[in-house]
């Protein structure tokens, strides 16, 4: 313990001494040569969140582009987050008029506006440590001012010309009143300071949330006066008797971050006009001050609904992106959000047996997706082809038709804190140090009469879709229980696949084959391939197509000087496991149900407990539930 302590003392030493060596401070002159050399310093707030998010990577997958900035925390969003970064953050890093606009993130509860926006935030911090995200103010400046804001405007387009970078905004009240009175009107020799962001001592990223409308103060957004320096300074319009610190002036050259920014009082949202626009506001009695940020909002679709509606919004209408953040609607970046979420709290001790969140995954997925128009496809196999899975006589075009039906499809349904919820009932409930995916569907019908914004109608579609999720796993669960059982009878497996190649290569080649007993010839065992391939859903029609794969496969091994055996071919395996397991169900039954089982019955029960155990991530407990369960189902 006392180590650990140490290591982590030690850790946040190091870290404060790499900040420190990252601190620069120098004059106007000497940060002008630095920009010169390094011109990504001037950049604009829009463009370093861009310049942000693409150094993390960014990988194409279908034509789409993923950016690997949100990996980690963001699931089964790829296509919003590709609209979020091409649409919004591209064109405003490149100073096209999108970046005069205010961001609002709409969507669902608990659907990861918020993890958006703290990824951004916390991104920014991280990135203004770096070379490329360094960002320098002068000093001294309560607004972390942009230094070339120095620079006159009449020498502005010369600066353009032998720069290349273009200055916006004007030096502040208080900075003209400094450079007159601290620096003789030398800009030269203003002081200039390397600074990084930090939301906590509130440098470069602001946070507002409203309040009551009574007594939230408009300061909190632009500044106050501070009435203990007017007998000081003398008047009012005195920039030093001005307390610059509203979360707008210390969110410049960074992002601020509006919470339900429309349940703001008109008075605030007034501010956002000129700033979004202008890219100034007004504070107390001086000049519009300049402000470099990006304005991130986000709120849900009813408030957005009711926002719009009224007639006296319509100045900000135009001044606000509204980009959809829906909820996802990929079964297997569902159960990554439950993993994520269930690693993050107190449960990470209990076993959660595997299938467990898959289930609940499917579960809410089904409550996200329309109906599909097309014909010839259900809910489930929608859900399947979303989620990238092969569904026969479908390919992706279908899945690019599928998405076009509801382009707002995903902004209803059951959010994941729901689910969770619902995990943690299930836990407390159980007091086992295990849950399976049964105990999880239980726990979710059950909660639904307690889920207050739920209605009568989409309460019972809701149950149909446990019971849904309930018969996808019954057949994971069998599948899984056949692999642990086929497994344990690994020979019979390996001898049925060389019996089945043995008959293929045959049929391909038009052979015959040799009875080894009585050595006579015979024609390829049609009847005992067809068993095998329809395990797998191989038509009549396709099996000389699948028999030649196979063959070639085969081939292909013989020539590398590699043997073909059980696991060389995927769906073959698979079709071997389901046979064998067909022709094993009344062994499986026997054994699984047997309440006295005899000394063969339990060895071979010992074998698959062990099985699902080392190779398939159960522990004892469950994987002995699961068992029962599948001998249950098998005996119905």
């Amino acid at each position: 313990m006392e180590v650990s302590a140490i290591d982590i003392l030690n850790r946040v030493r190091r870290y404060k001494e790499e900040e420190d060596s990252l601190k620069w401070e120098g004059t106007f002159a000497e940060y002008l040569q630095l920009v010169k050399e390094r011109p990504q310093v001037a950049q604009t707030a829009h463009s370093r969140v861009y310049n942000m998010i693409k150094s993390s990577g960014v990988d194409e997958r279908d034509g789409k582009k993923m950016y690997q900035f949100f990996g980690k925390q963001i699931f089964g969003l790829e296509t919003a987050l590709e609209r979020l970064v091409e649409e919004y953050f591209h064109p405003a890093a490149r100073r096209l008029d999108v970046r005069k606009r205010i961001l609002l993130l709409m969507g669902p509860v608990s659907g990861g506006k918020s993890t958006i926006v703290t990824l951004l935030k916390r991104g920014l911090e991280h990135y203004s440590r770096t070379d490329e995200g360094a960002v320098y103010a002068i000093k001294g400046c309560p607004m972390h001012e942009d230094p070339l804001h120095l620079i006159p405007q009449h020498l502005r387009e010369d600066f353009f010309k032998e720069y290349g970078i273009r200055i916006e905004g004007s030096l502040s009240p208080l900075n003209t009143m400094r450079l007159e009175q601290e620096y003789g009107g030398h800009i030269e020799d203003v002081l200039v300071e390397r600074i990084f962001f930090s939301e906590d001592r509130r440098v470069g990223i602001g946070t507002f949330t409203p309040s009551d409308p009574k007594s939230q103060d408009i300061a909190d957004l632009t500044g106050s006066i501070d009435f203990s320096t007017i007998a000081e300074f003398g008047s009012e319009s005195d920039p030093r008797a001005y307390r610059f610190d509203g979360e707008l002036n210390k969110a410049n050259r960074g992002m601020m971050e509006f919470q339900e920014m429309l349940k703001l009082d008109e008075k605030f949202l007034w501010h956002l006009l000129s700033l979004t626009q202008e890219g100034n506001f007004k504070a107390g009695r001086f000049a519009l001050i300049s402000a470099d940020e990006l304005i991130v909002a986000h709120t849900n679709e009813t408030e957005y609904r009711t926002f719009i509606s009224n007639k006296k919004n319509e100045a900000l209408h135009s001044r606000i992106i509204v980009m959809p953040i829906p909820y996802n609607l990929k079964v297997s970046e569902e159960e990554r959000i439950y993993s994520k979420m269930i690693s993050e709290s107190d449960m990470a001790h209990v076993h959660i047996a595997p299938h467990a969140l898959r289930a609940a995954a499917i579960f809410s997925v089904l409550t996200r997706l329309e109906i599909p128009k097309k014909q010839g496809i259900d809910l489930v196999k929608k859900m399947r082809l979303y989620d990238g899975e092969s569904v026969e006589g479908f390919n992706s075009v279908d899945v690019e038709e599928l998405k076009k039906e509801y382009p707002n499809e995903g902004m209803n349904g059951i959010d994941p804190r729901y689910v969770i919820n619902r995990i943690s009932s299930a836990i407390i409930r159980k007091e086992v140090p295990s849950i399976n995916a049964l105990d999880v569907l239980r726990s979710l019908k059950d909660g639904l009469d307690q889920h207050a914004s739920i209605s009568e109608e989409d309460r019972e579609k809701f149950m149909n879709y446990i019971a849904i999720a309930r018969k996808e796993y019954d057949e994971i669960a069998k599948n899984e229980v056949q692999k642990a059982f086929v497994y344990s009878y690994e020979e019979s497996a390996k001898h049925l696949m060389n019996n089945y190649l043995d008959n293929v290569e045959a049929f391909c080649n038009k052979n015959k084959l040799r009875d080894p007993i009585t050595g006579e010839e015979m024609n390829p065992d049609e009847k005992l391939m067809r068993s095998i391939e329809e395990q797998i859903g191989i038509s009549e029609n396709a099996k000389r197509a699948f028999r030649e794969e196979i063959l070639i496969r085969l081939s292909a091994f013989a020539r590398k000087g590699k043997r073909f055996d059980y696991n060389s071919h995927e769906r073959l395996r698979e079709a071997i496991q389901k046979k064998l397991f067909a022709d094993l169900k009344d062994v499986v039954k026997i054994t699984t149900s047997s309440k006295t089982p005899d000394e063969s019955q339990l060895k071979k029960i010992n074998e698959v407990v062990a099985r699902l155990i080392d190779e398939h991530g159960y522990d004892s407990n469950s994987a002995n539930e699961l068992l029962r369960y599948v001998g249950s189902l098998l005996n119905r």
